[in-house]
């Protein structure tokens, strides 16, 4: 059995908490990597290629580990999304964003950093907004402050109150880690969240 130790490539502390779930032990490394698309590539690739990418960026500093990458890109009418950064800019994103439908692809990748094997997978959600008036969206806005969140909300909070459905493979991939596909990974790599 592969008793590897466990690295979280990430400095999210959204992810870290989603991680902490597992009740596995592990260490977070937050790796610099650039993340701007490249030409022509889909949403599903740009996710895959960063998490992939950043699980790699941490190979250095841990030698004989588990490595964990995750990313995450967001799609409203074909456009990616950025994190909105500051109170106009999230409100302009929910206001695109009301009454319409907004893809997430949130990418998983485990490394062994001693044999270099390496797999991936993405999980699709879907969230479909209510229609909001503007004082609904500058009000979640003003209490949530949701500026490092594509999409400009925390599922895991009142941005909840936003949607009127969601669809998808794994509910946590919205917060940026697919919890089911990583348990899913991880087994094929031989560590075991329950049983163990």
């Amino acid at each position: 059995m592969d008793t590897q130790p466990l690295v979280l490539a990430s400095g999210s502390p959204y992810r870290k908490a989603l991680f902490e779930k597992l009740k596995l032990p592990f260490v977070t490394f937050a790796p610099n990597i650039a993340e701007a698309p490249l030409f022509n590539e889909a949403p599903q690739q740009l996710a895959m290629r960063l998490a992939a990418a950043k699980a790699r960026a941490a190979a250095g500093e841990f030698p004989n580990h588990l490595i964990i990458g995750a990313d995450q890109v967001a799609v409203l009418g074909g456009r990616m999304l950025e994190k909105p950064g500051r109170f106009a800019a999230a409100v302009a994103q929910l206001h695109a964003a009301s009454g319409r439908s907004m893809c997430f692809y949130t990418s998983v990748s485990v490394l062994n950093s001693r044999t270099g094997r390496q797999l991936s997978t993405v999980a699709e959600n879907k969230v479909h907004f209510r229609t909001l008036t503007q004082k609904e969206i500058e009000d979640y806005v003003r209490r949530e402050e949701p500026y490092d969140c594509v999409g400009a909300f925390k599922v895991e909070g009142l941005g909840i109150a936003l949607f009127h459905r969601i669809e998808g493979d794994d509910p946590n991939a919205l917060i940026g880690l697919p919890l089911i596909q990583l348990i899913d990974l991880l087994r094929r790599f031989g560590v075991k969240v329950l049983d163990r």
